[in-house]
């Protein structure tokens, strides 16, 4: 049994991070944490650093901040029963929402939250800085999910050659050997086309996960475009690595994973080391 995250902030509560939640559950029973935060990290807005937010955003009383959180949990815990999942309640409101979230992923093998909704109020552009900072500081892989929520039926395995993509694959393939006999597409993504690194390697490796596993090469103005071309093949899900931990905000200045974040059409599973 895995333990799995699903967060909520504010007002927010996400229905295709909890769809995504109840369709893992029905491969393979799972312990559900609902993490519920506050509708804004204080600390974040009082300082105007550590993420470089500019705007000023009006902070609503803290009674207001837990009557949204309530009725939430409410909602949370309904589904929970009537979906017969096993589930637990955590409720971070205090001032620092973000650094509660990043401690409890320490303790869970994955994180679920929206891609589209996660502290949207702070910024509608996602990845927001908010979402940024949960990618970056998050001590076990994260599932983003839109909120046009399609139970997947294929798998794409997104791979550069980079340390980063196999440790994403090999970290989905042992947290999820239930899906792992879905439809499975290995993309290669190659730079300045050059040859892919490790062909042969990754084939070994990906074919005794991925049963029904197949390979197509993007490169060149395919891959400038992944994004749309991801997002049309509604129904997979995205299975992608990120650089160190240190280095994570450079996946968001040349990576295709924010074009694919902003189109909100596919649900994207991240791990980085």
């Amino acid at each position: 049994m895995k333990k799995i995250i699903v967060a909520f902030d504010g007002k927010h509560f996400s229905e295709g991070a909890m769809q995504m939640a109840e369709w893992l559950n029905e491969k393979q029973t799972v312990l559900l944490t609902g993490v519920f935060l506050s509708p804004v990290d204080y600390r974040e807005i009082i300082g105007y650093s550590g993420m470089g937010i500019g705007t000023p955003v009006m902070m609503p009383p803290i009674e207001t901040d837990d009557t949204l959180v309530n009725l939430n949990i409410r909602k949370f815990e309904e589904r929970c029963q009537k979906h017969g999942l096993e589930y637990r309640v955590h409720k971070d409101t205090d001032l620092f929402a973000l650094q509660e979230l990043i401690t409890e992923t320490r303790f869970a093998d994955l994180l679920i939250v929206s891609s589209e909704l996660f502290y949207e109020n702070i910024d509608k552009n996602q990845p927001n800085d908010y979402l940024k900072k949960t990618l970056h500081e998050s001590e076990c892989p994260v599932m983003l999910v839109p909120e046009s929520f399609l139970p997947p039926f294929s798998l794409t395995l997104a791979y550069d050659g980079k340390a980063s993509s196999v440790f994403a694959i090999k970290q989905f393939a042992y947290l999820f050997p239930e899906i792992t006999d879905l439809e499975t597409l290995i993309v290669t993504l190659e730079e300045n086309d050059k040859e892919m690194p490790k062909l042969e390697f990754i084939e070994e490796l990906a074919a005794r996960h991925f049963p029904s596993l197949t390979i197509q090469n993007l490169s060149g103005e395919n891959k400038n475009t992944f994004g749309s071309w991801i997002s049309e093949k509604r129904g997979s899900l995205l299975i992608t690595g990120a650089y160190g931990r240190g280095e994570l905000s450079s996946l968001f200045k040349k990576s295709f994973v924010t074009d694919v974040i902003r189109q909100h059409k596919v649900p994207i599973f991240i791990a980085h080391h």
